[in-house]
């Protein structure tokens, strides 16, 4: 493959593209003047400043593209854009972690796809995507093989780790022999069963709020009473305020999960991951979306390890989300790219994640019970949910006397959240978990989300001990392992601090020897 070094424009399809989009933003504008003689200000404004953005979004959109340039070399990715503020760009191939591919219906329907490369840790200089918006999709295929070329080296638990920034190339990584898939295998495919474990909870309610609140705004900027016509459905008062409650709160739950199924149903269309393989390596690819699609490739030979988070209200589901630890991918962002998986049964994540790690279901470390926690971890959290209690009560009781028109005896009802405090520390306590299977060092814990996380020994590189007044009496440490990947640290929360060395020694072997050998020198 030759690698063509010269400046490239976008594509310019997104020209007409936005043409075709300030020309839509302007007919409900023309529409609302074509039948309406007189139309107020009420139902003018939203319209003109609908259309007002969107003909600057177009015209941006166009300047973009007429200061916008590109270029692909064997070793970078530069890129020069701006008009008033000059801006240029180059990133390393070797330091690229992902490439990700979407379309809009607009992009589909032009043939063009948004590039966005992914070059490191969230927060570290030069971490923000790369995009390219927008280019012809034979374009942004060619970008994708060419990014994700060279990047290679090793990651299962068992290997060595090479240093960031020194993995070897591929031998001749310009040949068009190096890009190409030598095969694929699918890992997973969307089941339409997951549905329930995506509409189901809070967000449910918010989407309600919204859509009411949308249709409520758009009725009454075209003078129509949705308050008075809705009253005219039921006699509500015949019904009384319990059965009024019951039933808004149904039809509002489900408009809820309506909305979050049609949600769920246009991002995860046609969902699959699979494992891309490569001359080069191999890639985990993801693919969904209806209306807007999205393909992200993940170099495999960054991925340290898997996530499985279990949300305290769904866990009656056995629901589950999906992450891998990898360096250099976002994990804090609407849709991280370090999501594999969408929301589901937990025991489809388990066997997902064997698959991605290259395990079978016997060394699989999501399977392996791991090594319960002492009583005096349990006590710990005890103790926290008992001082929270005393505190909202006497913060009850102070209000009680400064505030007259609250009760005396206020204050009882901070005592209430006792038996609630203490079922939630057990429920923590029972969440938490450290072990070695494998290769892979494991730990659980959390109480709102029960992670467990699986993470290569080798991946570890430093740990950190840490113990509070109250831990160094009850005898307990938080060991945490230090890694380059996913959030930079995983915890074993509340190990016995007695075992606790023992057990890091043991996981990554030689990490701690020079600590403990001056330790015995001093002690000497």
């Amino acid at each position: 493959m030759t690698v063509d070094s010269q400046w490239r424009r976008l594509d310019p399809r997104v020209i007409w593209i936005d043409g075709l989009y300030a020309a839509l933003s302007l007919a409900p504008t023309g529409l609302t003047l074509l039948l309406l003689d007189e139309p107020g200000a009420a139902v003018l404004l939203p319209v003109l400043v609908a259309a007002a953005v969107g003909v600057f979004d177009a015209a941006r959109d166009g300047l973009r593209w007429w200061k916008t340039r590109y270029r692909l070399t064997d070793e970078r990715v530069e890129i020069r854009t701006g008009l008033l503020v000059r801006k240029e760009r180059s990133l390393p191939i070797d330091r690229i972690r992902s490439v990700s591919t979407t379309a809009r219906l607009r992009h589909r329907l032009a043939g063009v796809r948004v590039v966005a490369v992914g070059t490191g840790q969230p927060g570290a200089a030069g971490s923000e995507a790369l995009h390219l918006d927008a280019v012809s999709r034979a374009t942004a295929e060619e970008l994708r093989r060419r990014l994700l070329t060279g990047t290679s080296g090793a990651i299962r638990g068992g290997a060595e780790l090479a240093p960031v920034g020194d993995e070897p190339r591929d031998p001749d990584p310009t040949s068009d022999a190096a890009d190409e898939p030598a095969g694929d295998r699918t890992l997973a495919r969307i089941r339409w069963s997951w549905l329930p474990h995506n509409v189901l909870g809070f967000w449910s309610l918010v989407t309600a709020a919204g859509l009411l609140w949308g249709g409520y705004a758009t009725a009454g900027a075209f003078g129509v009473d949705a308050a008075g016509f809705v009253g005219g459905l039921l006699d509500w008062r015949a019904l009384g305020p319990w059965w009024s409650a019951v039933i808004v709160g149904l039809l509002v739950g489900t408009l809820g999960v309506l909305g979050m199924a049609v949600a769920f149903v246009a991002e995860n269309w046609d969902f699959r991951l699979a494992r891309v393989r490569t001359a080069s390596g191999s890639v985990l690819r993801t693919t969904q979306g209806l209306l807007n699609t999205r393909e992200v490739n993940r170099d495999e030979h960054r991925v340290r390890g898997i996530e499985i988070s279990e949300p305290l209200l769904w866990r009656w589901m056995g629901t589950a989300d999906t992450n891998v630890v990898s360096t250099g991918l976002r994990i804090w962002s609407m849709h991280p790219a370090t999501t594999i998986l969408p929301r589901g049964p937990v025991r489809v994540a388990r066997t997902v994640a064997a698959e991605v790690l290259e395990l079978d279901e016997a060394q699989n470390p999501f399977r392996v019970p791991l090594r319960p926690h002492p009583p005096a971890a349990l006590r710990r959290r005890i103790g926290w949910a008992v001082l929270a209690t005393t505190a909202c009560v006497v913060v009850l009781l102070w209000l009680g006397e400064v505030v007259p028109a609250l009760p005396d005896r206020i204050w009882l009802a901070g005592l209430g959240l006792l038996p609630p405090a203490v079922l939630a520390a057990v429920i923590a306590y029972r969440s938490l978990g450290h072990g070695i299977v494998g290769d892979y060092l494991v730990v659980r814990s959390g109480l709102l989300s029960r992670s467990t996380t699986a993470v290569a020994r080798p991946a570890v590189i430093g740990w950190r001990v840490r113990q509070s007044v109250l831990q160094r009496r009850l005898g307990l440490a938080t060991l945490a392992a230090t890694t380059a990947a996913g959030h930079g640290w995983y915890a074993a929360v509340d190990v016995p601090a007695a075992t606790a060395v023992a057990f890091a020694e043991a996981a990554a072997p030689g990490l701690l020897t020079p600590i403990l050998v001056e330790s015995c020198e001093h002690a000497a």
